[in-house]
């Protein structure tokens, strides 16, 4: 397979015309580890030394994750291997589309050469986390003590076993404050190891990248909804559960109030509502930065998982407070497409071009969601035609929302490998 070459005058700067960056990428789809591994090296036969390895392998190969690192990298040569096992994986095979591969075998394995760029690889074991009212040390040195000045972008995958996820994803937050954030939540399986894969090992708790010099990640979060109603503004709650809210000075039960927005709402939409109903929780309600801006606030969609018919409480897969503004949102494959398809034009209109793509998607869109395979890639085609992407369906996405990374569900994370502006050649 051809590598993926970065415009001449980009490849040039960042590692001279002897030594451009490049990806290349492969995906197997045999039912057996060694009929996987035999169509990996058709695939990229004489591909040289990459600095960057990503593997993505299908729970079919559950049993035999152990073995497949050490495999790989009597195949392969690169300085550094992270990866995971998701529910399922998504890939570009050689001379061919990319792809989301659900429900059947699958590894995907993109390679990155990247001049210039500074990795720091890192595993964090289960265990107990740093204080998150703490110094930040102990949380750098849980990442190899990087610089927490750099600009670096992080690429987190975490076990589905690990115990503090969300405090895990706000004490690096807390570490690494202006590293952008993407990644997913690994799959399960039955079998008694990690679903991690780091360096030449399965793993559980945590392991990532972080992604500096010359390089680095842009994030897009596409959470697959569209508002309904009006914003309102919470007026009284209880932890999770959310007892009035209000707009223009009017008060009311969240079921109260989404029953008159039911009134306006089509025939179609209001069977939507009966399965496909979220709220979004605004994300800057408290910064006077926020309110002041004259923007939209930015929300977070969470699930809907309780109705208190006595009161017309609703309860929120969030922590909820009072003053905090929040929107029913309704989830469907046309919101869904056109929100993507909007984010990845805006993307697309950023300079420079990107190398590749990096997509971890809840395991709810795919097939479930657009009624068709290929739904997210096929987005991405439009807008970046053979653009190389690689990834997995995982257990909860990871990206950033109004400048803090949070934990997602029935979303698409993507990070789009990109070269710095004002990188030196390495």
């Amino acid at each position: 397979m051809a590598a993926f070459p970065l415009p001449r005058w980009l490849a040039q700067r960042l590692g001279g015309p002897s030594d451009p960056a490049w990806c290349r990428t492969a995906l197997a789809t045999e039912p057996s580890l060694e009929g996987s591994l035999q169509a990996l090296s058709r695939q990229l036969r004489g591909v040289g030394t990459a600095d960057l390895a990503l593997v993505f392998v299908s729970a079919t190969y559950a049993s035999d994750l152990p073995r497949l690192l050490p495999l790989l990298r009597e195949r392969f040569r690169a300085r550094h291997w992270i990866g995971c096992l998701g529910g399922g994986v998504v890939g570009t095979p050689a001379g061919r589309e990319s792809r989301e591969l659900e429900q059947e075998p699958g590894v995907s394995l993109t390679l990155l050469h990247l001049p210039g760029a500074i990795l720091t690889p890192f595993a964090i074991e289960n265990g107990p986390l740093p204080d998150l009212d703490g110094p930040a040390e102990p949380w750098l040195s849980l990442l190899g003590e990087p610089d927490p000045a750099t600009d670096a972008s992080m690429l987190l995958l975490i076990d589905p076993g690990f115990p503090a996820i969300n405090d895990l994803i706000s004490g690096l937050d807390y570490a690494c404050p202006t590293a952008v954030k993407v990644g997913g939540i690994a799959g399960q399986h039955s079998a008694r190891h990690g679903s991690l894969l780091f360096d030449d090992r399965v793993c559980s708790g945590a392991v990532g990248c972080l992604i500096g010099g010359a390089w680095g990640l842009d994030p897009v979060v596409a959470q697959g909804c569209r508002p309904i109603g009006p914003v309102f503004e919470v007026e009284q709650a209880q932890r999770n559960v959310v007892l009035e809210v209000s707009q223009n000075n009017r008060r009311n039960s969240p079921v109260a109030a989404l029953q008159e927005i039911l009134t306006g709402l089509s025939a179609e939409e209001r069977d939507l509502v009966k399965h496909s109903l979220f709220l979004g929780v605004g994300r800057n309600s408290f910064s006077l930065e926020g309110r002041n801006s004259g923007e939209p606030p930015a929300f977070l969609v969470r699930n809907l998982i309780g109705v208190d018919p006595r009161n017309g409480a609703v309860a929120v897969a969030e922590r909820m407070r009072i003053g905090q503004q929040v929107q029913f949102q309704l989830r469907d494959a046309t919101a869904s497409r056109q929100e993507l398809r909007q984010l990845l034009r805006r993307q697309h209109s950023r300079e420079p071009e990107p190398l590749a793509a990096l997509l971890f998607a809840c395991l709810g869109r795919g097939q479930g969601l657009y009624g068709e395979p290929d739904g997210d890639v096929s987005l991405c085609r439009e807008c970046f035609g053979d653009l190389p992407v690689g990834g997995a369906f995982c257990n909860g996405e990871i990206g950033p929302i109004a400048g803090s990374t949070q934990l997602h569900g029935y979303t698409a994370s993507w990070g789009f490998v990109v070269p710095r502006q004002g990188a030196t050649s390495a």
